[in-house]
């Protein structure tokens, strides 16, 4: 069975493991969404020591789809010489490198409850809580506007020279918003039925795929579940659905995480490996490959989740803010060799 130190390729992507940076917001941007010397150390530390893969944090594709007025933008050519800084310094370290790509939707300006320089957007006029404001409905134009939006990203990461690009369908952001029902009350094309739903995300995958080499994969993240009970609301059933189609349409990976689109979410168990059974249920009943998120934070752990088939990559993120060397030490721990920077070799851990 593979492990957690052995290389995972998808078509022109090359992992040197299967540990791959989240995306996690870092609210440290300019309100031109460009990244700065602090972003750049972010990024090429975590390169540095050994992930795989360095996703960005949710960049929005146009300005009124940050979560914060300190979010990185990938909206104009302007924003793109940075990234690329980046980009080159993780190829350098041996880290891949990806953007992910994002709109807020009604929970732009999240910090003042959508109350910020634009007025937040969404599939329906309702607001993610009551005292925050409500967002303006998406009109048919509107829509094509996002959808060209995340297009023009994607254009804008090959540019930047990123090696897969990963799609924000998750916590609560627009994309989720119009798949699950409790922010989604729409009649026309866009709402009802699962396929409806999920148009929004369809055509913005065809977007991306348009606009990034075809040998270079797309990954999406989902919410699995609203974590709601009591009225409709998004399910993993839903998720292995949507997971099915999403193979169909071309899609490389499921990065499975949950909730985020309602204040009345209650989970259930929140512990270690609490979000992998559901990146375990999609790669099995969807047949498409999945990363695993969740409270993983021991080398033993991330291991078994490879070893078992629960998932074919685990994406770390708060394990990988307290160490960025997580997986140099773990590949200690597992008795793995790996290739460290050559400036740190004499710091190399004893056999």
């Amino acid at each position: 069975m593979p492990h957690l130190f052995e290389s995972y390729t998808q078509h022109a992507l090359s992992l040197r493991n299967r540990i791959v940076m989240a995306p996690m917001c870092m609210y440290s941007a300019g309100p031109d969404g460009i990244p700065t010397e602090w972003h750049f150390v972010h990024y090429a530390t975590r390169a540095m020591g050994g992930a795989a893969m360095i996703i960005t944090e949710a960049t929005a594709v146009e300005p009124v789809g940050r979560i914060s007025e300190g979010d990185l933008g990938i909206w104009t050519d302007d924003q793109v010489p940075a990234f690329r800084r980046m980009a080159d310094f993780a190829h350098q370290q041996g880290a891949a490198f990806s953007i992910q790509l994002a709109h807020a939707g009604r929970k732009a300006w999240s910090a003042s409850r959508g109350f910020g320089p634009e007025r937040p957007v969404a599939p329906s006029a309702i607001p993610f809580a009551d005292d925050w404001n409500a967002p303006a409905e998406l009109d048919p134009a509107g829509i094509d506007r996002v959808v060209a939006a995340f297009g023009e990203a994607a254009r804008r990461a090959q540019d930047i020279g990123c090696d897969s690009v990963e799609i924000h369908a998750a916590h609560g952001y627009l994309i989720h918003e119009f798949l699950s029902p409790i922010s989604n009350k729409r009649t026309d094309e866009y709402g009802g039925s699962l396929e409806n739903r999920a148009r929004l995300l369809k055509r913005v995958f065809e977007a991306v795929r348009a606009n990034f080499p075809a040998e270079k994969p797309i990954w999406v993240r989902i919410s699995a579940t609203d974590w709601v009970e009591g009225q409709p609301s998004w399910e993993i059933e839903q998720s292995v659905a949507l997971s099915k189609m999403m193979k169909e349409w071309g899609v490389a990976l499921v990065d499975v995480s949950t909730g985020g689109n309602s204040p009345l979410q209650k989970i259930t168990y929140l512990g270690p490996n609490y979000q992998v059974p559901f990146a375990e249920r999609i790669r099995g009943e969807a047949g498409i490959p999945t990363g695993a998120v969740g409270l993983i934070t021991e080398a033993a752990q991330a291991d078994e989740i490879i070893r078992s088939g629960k998932a074919d990559i685990v994406l770390l993120a708060r394990e990988l803010l307290r160490n960025p060397y997580f997986p140099l030490a773990a590949a200690h721990k597992l008795g793995a060799e790996v290739k460290w920077p050559e400036q740190y070799v004499r710091g190399k851990f004893a056999k």
